[in-house]
Order: structure tokens, then C-alpha cells, then sequence
């Protein structure tokens, strides 16, 4: 689809068109202040809408850009306000584009979801979606963002800001943790030759990042040191860089010992500091490394230029604490705590330390304090240490006599007396110069600032003294978290109060700042961040996850990232660093560990995202701060402040700091003489833009938000998003307030505004399934020449899918664990009464178990017995994935402290003969503990199963590691002979081959699919929630001699899960994840509980949701079918088109089997007929105009055919299948290794496809007579109306 046609050169041409714009401007506008636009004027912003934003400097060179755009939004507003909100869809659309532009976030936001809720098929409009899709990203909601995003590349594939897209979801996957998929999409960034934000080295360099987030240093170092051998390296980059070395090298697990890996980190960052001498994060690190050799001096040296080079951070007033109470010097070491957790609230690892310095000093009241601080950390990993440590104090201070405690002579100030205590001057004076230089950098240019935001103070040379500034030194100075006041927190509260009639706008900012603090603190309310005993950051470096344009250290002391989704505080200082004042004072009302900064830079200069902030000892890594697109580094956590499904969720309190310094990004202007406002609260945020339904063909329900400020006599603006089921939903908001509040104060000429949208909505057909391929191929004619292709084969008129709601209705408490269907056999007869097939494929059976399938049938399960494995091929691979010992209905972290849904399964390899003896020892090893427990307990039970003797333990941690032996494949007929043939004793329809099973028709082999796995398990091994491959039936025999515990959800519950996945930062398709079934009982999903004993079938339903757990020793074998049933053929297509989406590959090519179907069935199913059929259609439309398009550019198009047995074949970089029509490039034609490429993986490689061959598989005439050949067959007799088809 040709959906990009405004480019950068838009961009380029824009001054001459602004130029003439501005000579007609005073004819425009008339004195009496009626607005209008010239025809020159539409002209040029009939070219402006959000696939320009990032490539439009509106704030820099841009003015007469900034002028059009702020004259088209005022214009359409009053044409909004004087048609009381009675406008054309696209018309919102379009001013959402405008404020976009403009970086007017919450009116983009509203003017978008006006758009959505008046046009059906918004989902069409690829520019709308991209928009939407920034506007979220913005506010770090970082699920609608993803959604919004995957849809524009569903919908559009070739959309011309792809790779802005990738790059987006690449950061947020990393800040997801879902490492996988982030890697994925930084690759397809990667190899995208269009305009990006990011060069191709920032690109290179998050994917180092990303390597060595996922501890995988081995890669992460040959990624970075190949980074640096890139020609031009930016010596911001080279900095960075060569700090990620260093850091790693003093963290990571690489080779070499302690002494060598300190040397050479020491060696890397002292390097970083050569390319870049202003980094007080790698000066910070340095120091780090010197304390750890024990080089003090010069370690105190290192964080003094930490503290000269950039802003204070809690971690080096933390670090400098360490050293001071090593060596003894509690008062300085106290001093540099306080300044530490003054600056950040939530500090975990100073309140640890200051409590251990409080104890050591025989003040265990004040050590109490400080613990519980800590405690209160959600990133605290030893709590549970601390609160016996806090029990021991609290068990101390009540044995001791009253009288003693008030004697007793104090070393050291309370916590009360320490935290009015003046602190050393350099951070104060430094705090001083840096809001003096940026208030003169605002008053010049509002809407810019310095891009490196470092202090104009020369650099002190001195070294730091061993022994801290005294008290008498700096009496009179503030402290970090008191800066602009000279009394304490509470005076100055009461003088704001007194005079608060009197007070300008950034007093009365702070006096709320004040008063939130105040009442928090007298709550104790101080949160916790990191857990240890030492340093700030024990293990790994934190790193920002953002461009790298300016690639700048971030600070180690950054919040553990959990994957929050919220809007912005704006509660930092702009061009402030990391752990200003601003973000302790967000911390510390209670912001639920996020604070982080929006600039009014233009677009293309700003953060691609927040600062991925971590502890690293939490986390094998944190964040990079890559400055670039961004003169800010923003902190986020990412677990979702509100569910998508919470309608209920509020945000976190937000505090201003500074009302010079507010975003107005964040807020529509309320009028012109209210130059700020404060956030004062993000509430209900819900931006609910896509809400899910239970079919793909189904429209989505109008769940959306919006802006509805409010008015107050301060006259601040408050963001609200909320559902627009809000009475005050439909309003939309200008200039700060809402329609019905504001009166018309210009005249606009309604006639001279003819608004010309050209949204990229994907045109249609009119083919049906009924018209003859001649019809098509007409139909399809000249659309080449556009550009149509999508490889969808959905109908145009359905919108992306979606996971399913939870179905309404939800079911009553009682009904919540159904009986499980169960068929129980007699003889072989029984097993093959055809209505027991009928009953296992009814949709509303999502499982059955066959009981005693093996006798009925007098199946031989000994041929899958351990031993006959090892005698048949003792060498064969067996993937092993090594698991916690856990009871079956838990799942809890590898502490045992909390129920988690993430499932521990790490992968490896051995060999069968391997497994064996591991499983053979380890039942050994149960029988000696049975023997014991027997010699201990008389009266111990015989019959006692392993099951019940697991679950009475119910251990919490540390958990036992077991190993499963999985996926073994049986599929070589010559290997595994008398095991496939006595499966062919099994009914036809759960038969590996049969003429039934939809898998058969593919014609080639997918393991694990229409082949045969087995499983060798020991009790406790796992097999972690999942659905089938597309939605497949899967058919599961117990071989003994143990059993194995079945969890069963039906298909129509996936997407609740899927949202509990999203929830705990689990990727639904590809992670590892066990159920906790409290959450399912409370969200009223039904679960099928059952043991599975030798010799059962177990059939899973198409979709069904299925996790499984050995009781006993026990081998199992499994296999997919595909029933000919439209329910079958429905799901899987929704799932391939799921997996498309999701950018997952879908392993059974959906295309490629129903042009197979086509071939050799006959369907009788009208319902599956049509669906068949469909797929065919646009399929052969697909092909067409891809071969039209291709012709006409004047590429060649070489027959290559197909070889029997040749499986589908696969994008090489999208994954996505490719039928008929390979790009391969001319290299790898040459050397006939058929690398395949789909069409948009190629553009974008090679945009004029130069270096890529065509290779088409099928002639076009042979498509057209299969397609004209299948044809609705007449119905089947009733006694085998269970499979309505025929075989050709």
C-alpha cells in the first residue's frame, strides 16, 4: 500500500511555500481579528500530519512551520466551537496531526480519540494509528503504544516510518523485558534503509545493550568493541561505549580474575573519560572501581569530579558515605547518607547503610527508622532480612529500661536532627549555578534548552578531602533537598502559608510540594530502592534506553524497572540530570517509583523514550541515557499504573518543582495570560483506545479517552484521561478548557476552511468468492501501479485482531472448576464409534479424556518405555529445560517469598541416554527418601502418592531444580519404525496421518506437528502455559509408568490471559508462564483440573489453554491435528493473523496449506468453504498485484517452481510467509541458498529492489484453475457427517 507520500522533501520545500504564505498573511487576517486560511496555506498543511513528526523542527528552524500550524489548530478550533463539535471525522483527525506537530500532547490526544469514536474504520488510517501511537508513547503508556504501533505495520507494512516504528518498539520491549521481541524489531530497524531518528550505530548500540541487559556479556562485548571500530564514531558514542566496557568488565561474568577485570575496567573508563572528560557518570564508576581495590583517596577523588561534572546523584553521596564509614568517620558518613537520601527519597541502599551506621553507633531507634525506609522499597530484595533485623532492634529496645534510653549519650544526630543538618556546599552551589543558567536559557528561549545541561562552574581541580566540609563551614547553606530555602522544611511551609494570597505562580508550586511532603512524611511515607548493605549499585550498570545522539552515563542509582505506564510528572527540572531535587521531591509524595521529564524540544531532538531505569543489583542491568532526540533523560517504572481492563486504576500523585520550568506540552493553555499550570493529578488513566471483542470480524467498542480539564481558581489545568463513558466525555478540549465553557472570541470564515484530509485508507475490491478468477484478475488490474499490497487474508472490512473480552456473563463462583469431559473405553470398538469424534471436536468440549485407550486398543506403550529408547537410539538429542520443584496449583519466585506467573525454564541439550540415567537416579534417589521417611513413620501410608507427599510439604524456597526432557523427535520412520506403527492402531481422527487431518495436507513435515515428540519427565517437570501452534488440536498419551496433572482454560478465556501475561511483563506466545489460579478465580475463569494416568488420551480442543505438570516418572507422547471443521480452519487463521501482528512466526503456513486443501478436498462445510475460498481470493489478488507492480517498475520475474516435499517459505527478516513471489537477493540466487525475503523487507533493504531477484513459484494459471476449481460440494450422507469433506 502507497500510503506514504508526504516525505522529508515536504519538509525542505516548506520555507519557500511558508514565505508565501506569510506575504498573504495580513490580507488573512483582518483588525477585528477574524481568522482564516489561504488557499496556499491549506495547501501546504494538506501535507503536514504525523509521519512527519520527528522530521519538522518546529522549535528550532522551523517559526514559520510553528506559525502555520498554531494558526490551523486556532482556526479549527473555532470552527469546532462555532459547530458546536459537529465536524467531519477526518477534520479531527487532521488538527490531532497539527498538535502533534506541535508537541501539544493532550490535545493531539483528544482530537484523536474524537476521531476514533466518529469513524468506524479508523483502523484503515495508518497515519491516525501512527499518531496515536506517538502521543502514547509520550506518555510512556507503553501497551497502547505497542498496540497502536503493531496495527499501523498490520495494516500498512510498507508504512514509510516502519522504522521509527521498530526502533519505539525495540525500546519498549527492552523496558518490557521482553528481550526477545526487542531484539527482533531493533534487527528490522536495523536493516530499514528509510530516514530514521537513530543512525544505524545508536541502533547497534541499544543491541549491545539490550545483550548485556540479558547478562549475555560474551555478546554484549564483541558487540560494543565492534562498535568501536565503526569509522566517525561520535565521541559521545565512543564514551559511552567504552563505559559500558568498563562497567561490565567490573560486573559482568567475562574472563579473567578479579585483579585483570578490574584493570581493565578501570583502563575502559578512564578512556570513556578521555573521549568524553565532562561524564560525571563514568567519574562515578571510576570511583566505584577504586573503592573496590581499595584505593580510597583516589576513589574520593573520582566522585568529587562526579559532583563537579554533573548534577549530584544520591549514588555518589551514597558511595561517599560508604567509604567515610569505612574509615571510621561516622559524622562524615552520616552527612553524605542524609545528602543522599535527601536527594532521593526512595534510596534504598543509603537508608540500608544509614541504618547500619545508626546501629553501630548504639542508636537503634534511629536504626529502626532507616530500615523501615528501606523496607518500604518494592525493588528491596532482602526485606524479609530486614524486618527480622528491625524485630531484633524493636525485641533490644523493650528490654532495655526506660531511664537508660534518655541518658544515654548520642554519637551521632537523630534522623530528625540530621535531616535539618546543612550539607556540604559543592552540590548546593552547583544546584545554584545550574538553575541560574537554565532560567537565562528560558527567558531567551522557552521552548528549547541547553543540550548537554551541565553547570557553567569551572571545574574545581582540588581533590576531596578525606575528612567532609564541617558544619561551621557551611552554616547558612542549604541542602540538596532544601534548595531556595534557609530555614527548615516546616518554617518555610508556615511563610508560604501566611502569605499565600501573595504568592507568584512557582511559590505556590512549591507550597503545594511542601504540603504534600509534609503530610507524607509525617505519614513516614519515604520509599525504599535498593537492598544492599555496600554500594548504591552492586552488580551491573544502569542504562537509559533512549537515542544516542548525545550518549550520556546515566546515574546508577536509578529505580528498578517494572514496566509502569504512566503520563508524565513533569515534575523535573528541565536539562537537570537524573537525581535532582525535582525527582526526590516526586519520589517522596509517593509516585510510585517514577519521575521523569518532558521537553518542549522539537520532535526530532527528543528522547525516544524514558530512561530505562534499573538497580543493577536487582537486575543484570539498568539503563543507558542516550541523549539525542531528547535533552532530558526521563525515569519510568513499567508496570502498568492502570490495566488496560482497569477502568477504575489512578495514577500517581504528580508534583511541579518549578513553575518556570513547566512543560506546557503536558497541558492546553488555559488563556493568555496563564503562562503555567501545574499537574496536580494523571487520574484514571484508561487511554482505552482499542477494546477488545470476542471476534475478529466485530467492530471495537468506543472505550476511548480524553482531556477534560478543569478550572480552578489558580486557574492550573488538570490532565485528566478518562473513559469517554464519562458524561464529560465528548467534550473536547481547547486551550484548557472544555467547548461549553468558551465563548467564540475570534470570527472564522467557515468557507474559506475546506478541509482536505487524505487519510491512507486501504481501498477495496468489489470481488467476492463467488466471482470467477477472470473477474479478479480485472478487478486487480492497474492497482499494482498504487502500490496495494497486504499480505492479509482477513476481509478488508474486519480491523486488526484482538484477544477476546471475557465472556459475558461471567460464570458464578461455583461454576469456576468444571468436571473435566471424560470417555471411558471398553474395546476397540468403543474407540472407534464415530461419535466419540464428533464429541472431542465440539467446540464446547476444550478438552477430553479418553480413559484406557490403551487397553481398549492393546497399544504396546513399552516401544516409549526409557528403556526401549535408549536400546533404539541412546544418542539422540534430547532439549532439556531445567525447573524449580514446585507443587502443581503454585508457581512462586526462586525465593518462595512471592506467587509469580513467570515460569523458570532455562534450555539446554543432551542425549537420551543421558536423561535416562538422570531420570533412573533421581527416582533412586525418592525410593531411599521413601525408605527413611517409612524407618521414621510406622504409620506412613504405602498408597501415599508422590502428589500428596509433595503438596503436604508446601516449602517456600529455595526450591529443588529438576530437569525435563522435552521435545524429542520420533519422526525418522526408519529410526523409530515399530513406534509409528503401532501408533497407527489409533482412530483416524487423532492419527499422526490421515486423510482428515488438515496437518496431512501441507506436504511437508513440521516437527512436533504431524510428527511425533516424546517427553521424558520426572516429578515436578513443567509444561508452562501455552496454546497449540495456531490453535491446532493436540492429542497427548501417557506412557506411565507415573501420572501427570492437567490445567485446562477454553479458548474463549485466552485473552484474559493474555492481559495477566501483559500484566506481569510475559509475552503470551513466547515466554514461560504458569497460571496462578487465585487470579484466575478471582476474573471468573473456569479451570478443567484432572490426572492424567498411562494408557489416557488426552485431546486438547482447538485453542484450548493447557499447562501440564509430571506427578510421577513418566514418558509422554504428542502431536498435533487439524480437524476439517470451519471452528479449526477459524482459529487458526485468527491465529495466524495474531501471530503476524504480534510479529511472531506462524509455524503452520496458512496460505500455502489452504492452496493445498484446495487441491486435494473437497468441502461440504459451507462455513469452511467460504473461509477456504476467501483465502484463496485474496491471495490470488495479492499475487496479481504484486506481479503487476513488479512488471510495471520494469523487474524481471524468473520461474523457479517447486521441488516435492519443499517446505513453505519464510521471510529471513520478518518471519512473516511468502507465497509464490520470493525476493532473493542476487547473491544468494548465485550461490543457490535462496535466502527469502518478502516484498517490504526487500524495499527496504534495496528501495528500488536493485539487488534482489524475483523467483515465482506458481504459474499464474495454474492458481486461477484451482481457484476456479474449488467449488462448494454437495453435503455427505448423515453417517459420516462429521467430516465434511471429501478427498480427492
Amino acid at each position: 500500500m502507497k500510503s506514504c507520500g508526504v516525505t522529508v522533501a515536504t519538509t525542505t520545500s516548506f520555507g519557500d511555500e511558508a514565505k508565501k504564505m506569510a506575504a498573504g498573511k495580513a490580507s488573512g487576517e483582518s483588525k477585528e481579528g477574524s481568522l482564516s486560511l489561504t488557499a496556499e496555506e491549506e495547501e501546504v498543511l494538506g501535507g503536514l500530519d504525523s509521519r512527519l513528526f520527528g522530521f519538522v523542527r518546529v522549535h528550532e528552524d522551523g517559526a514559520r512551520t510553528k506559525a502555520l500550524l498554531d494558526k490551523a489548530v486556532r482556526c479549527y478550533e473555532s470552527l469546532i466551537l462555532k459547530a458546536e463539535g459537529k465536524m467531519e471525522s477526518d477534520f479531527f483527525c487532521q488538527l490531532g496531526h497539527f498538535n502533534l506537530l506541535l508537541e501539544d500532547y493532550p490535545k493531539a490526544l483528544s482530537a484523536y480519540q474524537r476521531y476514533y469514536s466518529m469513524h468506524s474504520d479508523y483502523w484503515k488510517n495508518s497515519a491516525f494509528l501512527y499518531g496515536l501511537g506517538l502521543v502514547y508513547f509520550y506518555y510512556n503508556a507503553f501497551h497502547w503504544a505497542i498496540q497502536a504501533f503493531q496495527e499501523v505495520l498490520y495494516v500498512d507494512p510498507s508504512f514509510c516510518r516502519a522504522k521509527e516504528i521498530h526502533l519505539r518498539l525495540g525500546l519498549m520491549f527492552k523496558v518490557n523485558t521482553d528481550y526477545e521481541s526487542s531484539l527482533k524489531h531493533f534487527q528490522l530497524a536495523l536493516i530499514d534503509s528509510n530516514p530514521c531518528t537513530l543512525s544505524s550505530v545508536e541502533i547497534q548500540f541499544h543491541i549491545a545493550h539490550l545483550y548485556e541487559t540479558q547478562q549475555k556479556y560474551h555478546f554484549a562485548k564483541e558487540a560494543y568493541e565492534q562498535l568501536l571500530q565503526t569509522e566517525n564514531l561520535s565521541s559521545q558514542v565512543k564514551a559511552t561505549v567504552l563505559q559500558q566496557l568498563g562497567w561490565m568488565y567490573h560486573n559482568g561474568d567475562l574472563l579473567g580474575d578479579r585483579t585483570t577485570k578490574d584493570s581493565y575496567a578501570i583502563q575502559y573508563l578512564q578512556k570513556s573519560l578521555e573521549a568524553d572528560p565532562n561524564s560525571g557518570q563514568s567519574w562515578y564508576l571510576l570511583g566505584r572501581c577504586y573503592s573496590s581495590i581499595g584505593k580510597v583517596q583516589d576513589a574520593f577523588i573520582s566522585y568529587r569530579q562526579s559532583i563537579d561534572k554533573s548534577e549530584a546523584s544520591a549514588d555518589t553521596w551514597c558511595s561517599i558515605g560508604v567509604l567515610y564509614q569505612q574509615q571510621n568517620q561516622p559524622m562524615d558518613a552520616l552527612q553524605a547518607y542524609i545528602c543522599a537520601v535527601q536527594l532521593d527519597h526512595g534510596h534504598a541502599a543509603a537508608w540500608m547503610d544509614l541504618g547500619t551506621l545508626y546501629e553501630s553507633c548504639n542508636q537503634p531507634q534511629d536504626a529502626i527508622k532507616c530500615y523501615l525506609n528501606a523496607t518500604r522499597s518494592k525493588s528491596c530484595s532482602n526485606t524479609s532480612t530486614l524486618a527480622g533485623r528491625i524485630k531484633f532492634l524493636q525485641a533490644q529496645l523493650c528490654n532495655l529500661p526506660q531511664s537508660s534510653l534518655q541518658n544515654k549519650t548520642k554519637l551521632l544526630p537523630s534522623i530528625e536532627e540530621a535531616w535539618s543538618l546543612p550539607i556540604p556546599a559543592e552540590l548546593t552551589s552547583r544546584q545554584g549555578a545550574m538553575n541560574t543558567a537554565q532560567q537565562a536559557s528560558n527567558a531567551h528561549h522557552p521552548k528549547t534548552e541547553p543540550v548537554l545541561c551541565l553547570s557553567q562552574t569551572p571545574i574545581l581541580q582540588q581533590s576531596l578531602p578525606v575528612h567532609m566540609i564541617s558544619s561551621s563551614q557551611v552554616d547558612g547553606l542549604s541542602s540538596p533537598a532544601k534548595r531556595k530555602r534557609k530555614s527548615s522544611p516546616t518554617k518555610l511551609l508556615e511563610q508560604l502559608c501566611a502569605n499565600k494570597d501573595n504568592l507568584n505562580t512557582g511559590e505556590k508550586l512549591m507550597l503545594e510540594q511542601l504540603e504534600s511532603q509534609f503530610v507524607l512524611m509525617q505519614q513516614g511515607l519515604h520509599k525504599g530502592q535498593r537492598s544492599h548493605l555496600s554500594e548504591p549499585n552492586d552488580e551491573q550498570l544502569p542504562f537509559s534506553t533512549g537515542p544516542v545522539q548525545y550518549l550520556q552515563p546515566a546515574s546508577t542509582g536509578i529505580k528498578k524497572q517494572t514496566a509502569h505506564q504512566t503520563l508524565p510528572s513533569n515534575s523535573l527540572t528541565h536539562g537537570v540530570p537524573l537525581n535532582h531535587l525535582s525527582s526526590h521531591i516526586a519520589t517522596s509524595i509517593g509516585q510510585q517509583d517514577t519521575a521523569f521529564t518532558k521537553d518542549s524540544k522539537p520532535s526530532g531532538n527528543r528522547s525516544l523514550v524514558p530512561e530505562t531505569s534499573r538497580h543493577a543489583g536487582d537486575t543484570p542491568n539498568g539503563c543507558v541515557v542516550v541523549k539525542g532526540l531528547s535533552n532530558h533523560v526521563e525515569r519510568l517504572t513499567a508496570e502498568p499504573v492502570c490495566s488496560p481492563n482497569n477502568g477504575n486504576c489512578t495514577s500517581p500523585n504528580l508534583l511541579i518543582s518549578d513553575s518556570s520550568q513547566i512543560p506546557t506540552s503536558l497541558f492546553g493553555k488555559a488563556s493568555d495570560n496563564v503562562g503555567t499550570g501545574a499537574c496536580d493529578k494523571a487520574s484514571n488513566i484508561h487511554p482505552a483506545v482499542y477494546t477488545k471483542t470476542n471476534s475478529v470480524t466485530s467492530s471495537p467498542s468506543s472505550v476511548i479517552s480524553t482531556t477534560t480539564p478543569s478550572k480552578s481558581t489558580e486557574q492550573k489545568a488538570t490532565h485528566t484521561v478518562t473513559s469517554l463513558t464519562s458524561p464529560q466525555s465528548r467534550l473536547l478540549t481547547i486551550n484548557g478548557e472544555g467547548i461549553d465553557n468558551l465563548q467564540i472570541s475570534e470570527r472564522t470564515d467557515m468557507s474559506i476552511i475546506n478541509h482536505k484530509s487524505s487519510p491512507q485508507i486501504i481501498p477495496s475490491m468489489c470481488v467476492s468468492i463467488y466471482s470467477s478468477s477472470t473477474e479478479v484478475l480485472k478487478a486487480c488490474r492497474n492497482l499494482g501501479k498504487n502500490g496495494l499490497y497486504n499480505s492479509r487474508i482477513f476481509s478488508d472490512k474486519c480491523p486488526p485482531p484482538r484477544p477476546p473480552t471475557s465472556p459475558y456473563p461471567p460464570l458464578p463462583k461455583d461454576k469456576l472448576n468444571p468436571p473435566t469431559p471424560s470417555i471411558y473405553l471398553e474395546n476397540k470398538r468403543d474407540a472407534f464409534f464415530p461419535p466419540l469424534h464428533q464429541f472431542c471436536t465440539n467446540p464446547k468440549n476444550p478438552v477430553t479424556v479418553i480413559r484406557g485407550l490403551a487397553g481398549a486398543l492393546k497399544l504396546d506403550l513399552g516401544l516409549f518405555s526409557t528403556k526401549t529408547l535408549v536400546e533404539a537410539s541412546n544418542e539422540h538429542v534430547v532439549e532439556v529445560r531445567t525447573q524449580l520443584l514446585q507443587p502443581a496449583d503454585e508457581n512462586w519466585d526462586p525465593t518462595g517469598t512471592k506467587k509469580i506467573w513467570h515460569c523458570e525454564s532455562n534450555r539446554s541439550l543432551t542425549t537420551i541416554a543421558k536423561y535416562a540415567q538422570y531420570q533412573a537416579s533421581s527416582f533412586q534417589e525418592s525410593l531411599r527418601e521413601e525408605n527413611e521417611k517409612r524407618m521414621q513413620h510406622k504409620e506412613y501410608s504405602d498408597n501415599e502418592s508422590t502428589s500428596s507427599d509433595f503438596s503436604g510439604k508446601r516449602r517456600k524456597g529455595p526450591f529443588k531444580t529438576i530437569k525435563f526432557g522435552t521435545n524429542i523427535d520420533l519422526s525418522d520412520d526408519k529410526k523409530w519404525k515399530l513406534q509409528l506403527r503401532e501408533l497407527t492402531k489409533l482412530p483416524a481422527f487423532v492419527r499422526v496421518v490421515s486423510a482428515g487431518n488438515l496437518l496431512s495436507h501441507l506436504g511437508h513435515t513440521i516437527l512436533g506437528m504431524n510428527t511425533v515428540q516424546l517427553y521424558m519427565k520426572v516429578p515436578g517437570s513443567r509444561t508452562p502455559g501455552h496454546q497449540e501452534n495456531n490453535n491446532f488440536c493436540s492429542v497427548n498419551i501417557n506412557i506411565g509408568p507415573g501420572d501427570c496433572e492437567w490445567f485446562v482454560v477454553p479458548e474463549d478465556y485466552w485473552g484474559v490471559l493474555n492481559d495477566f501475561c501483559e500484566k506481569n511483563n510475559l509475552n503470551f506466545l513466547m515466554s514461560s508462564w504458569w497460571p496462578n489460579l487465585e487470579d484466575l478465580y478471582e476474573a471468573n475463569v473456569p479451570v478443567y483440573r484432572f490426572i492424567q494416568r498411562p494408557g489416557d488420551l488426552v485431546w486438547i480442543n482447538a485453542g484450548t489453554v493447557h499447562w501440564v505438570q509430571a506427578v510421577g516418572w513418566c514418558n509422554n507422547i504428542a502431536w498435533n491435528v487439524g480437524p476439517l471443521t470451519a471452528c479449526q480452519y477459524k482459529l487458526a487463521v485468527e491465529r495466524y493473523e495474531w501471530n503476524k501482528l504480534q510479529s511472531v512466526k506462524s509455524v503452520v503456513p496458512m496460505v500455502h496449506l489452504s492452496w493445498n486443501m484446495a487441491r486435494n478436498i473437497k468441502v461440504s462445510d459451507p462455513k469452511l468453504f467460504e473461509m477456504i475460498k476467501y483465502c484463496l481470493l485474496k491471495v490470488l489478488k495479492q499475487c496479481q498485484t504484486l506481479r503487476e507492480a513488479l512488471i510495471t517498475a520494469g523487474k524481471e520475474i524468473m520461474w523457479h517452481g517447486r521441488t516435492n516435499d519443499e517446505p513453505a517459505h519464510y521471510c529471513s527478516i520478518c518471519e512473516v510467509e511468502v507465497f509464490n513471489l520470493l525476493f532473493v537477493t542476487n547473491e544468494s540466487n548465485s550461490q543457490k541458498t535462496y535466502i527469502v525475503h518478502c516484498q517490504d523487507c526487500a524495499r527496504k533493504t534495496s528501495g528500488n529492489l536493485d539487488n534482489f531477484v524475483v523467483l515465482e513459484q506458481y504459474k499464474m494459471e495454474d492458481l486461477l484453475q484451482i481457484y476456479d476449481q474449488f467449488t462448494l460440494a454437495p453435503s455427505l450422507t448423515s453417517s459420516s457427517s462429521y467430516c465434511p469433506v471429501n478427498i480427492k
